[in-house]
């Protein structure tokens, strides 16, 4: 049984619906950069309004951006200091709040610079998706796809099995730096000692712990947008040929009428 034709303002929004559908489906991968990079990039700007002394939008940003990171000072990079990372006896040494909770509150001061509102892994993790989709405005066209397999190798199990093994060291070591993942005792063994005490204890910048942190978050974001962006862009073409489609129709009863 054919169904009665859409008139009057029905018709009018269905049809605004389909051209907001296939404008979507021709600028998704924008939209996505810009909306997405506003989410990624935001947290920079935390410092920046502190040394300006506008310190209430600051705080906004810092607070928002805490319920999707733990802000952890020892593992955030520091902007308008003496250095752009602090060990955790740094930190300590001028903030006498300890435990998780004491310790993300310490967004900084003035000699030693303002927190970033991401930590390290966060930067890595959610900026590498960021620059994924810029790279894959090159080979979108091309129909090139990171397999599965490669994705799983790549981009889950090492961060997986470097922030369960963070996660697990916090757990029973709190922030007392006397984890196995805060002096990497084990690594300090399998090497023979042959790097400097820096390298293996902490999470400066240039520590493994860093290191870490910075390649798997890095592959992990890369490989996740070129595993998983084919499939949306072939669904946005499914999208685009579709509302073509009943567009063209509704312009050619338009004009038959």
């Amino acid at each position: 049984m054919q169904q009665p034709a859409v008139t009057g303002r029905t018709r009018d929004l269905v049809i605004a619906i389909d051209r907001f559908a296939l404008w979507f489906s021709k600028h998704w991968l924008a939209v996505f950069i810009a909306i997405y990079g506003a989410w990624v990039w935001t947290p920079f700007l935390a410092p920046v309004l502190m040394q300006a002394g506008a310190t209430k939008p600051a705080e906004s940003v810092y607070s928002f951006y805490s319920l999707f990171c733990h802000q952890l000072p020892q593992r955030s990079l520091f902007a308008f200091g003496d250095e752009p990372m602090y060990s955790l006896e740094e930190i300590k040494s001028v903030w006498d709040q300890d435990g998780f909770l004491g310790l993300r509150q310490f967004n900084g001061n003035a000699t030693m610079g303002w927190k970033i509102a991401w930590s390290d892994r966060m930067i890595s993790f959610y900026g590498s998706m960021w620059l994924g989709a810029l790279i894959f405005i090159f080979t979108r066209k091309t129909g090139w796809q990171l397999s599965a397999l490669w994705w799983l190798a790549l981009g889950i199990l090492p961060v997986g099995i470097d922030g369960v093994s963070h996660m697990l060291n916090d757990a029973l070591a709190g922030t007392s730096g006397l984890g196995f993942r805060d002096s990497n005792a084990w690594l300090a063994f399998l090497t023979g000692n042959f790097l400097p005490r820096s390298f293996y204890a902490g999470d400066a910048l240039g520590s493994f712990n860093s290191w870490m942190r910075w390649i798997t978050g890095i592959t992990f974001g890369i490989t996740t947008v070129l595993f998983l962006f084919p499939y949306i862009e072939t669904g946005m073409n499914d999208v685009k040929l579709q509302t073509e489609a009943v567009l063209a129709r509704a312009r050619e009863r338009d004009r038959v009428n």
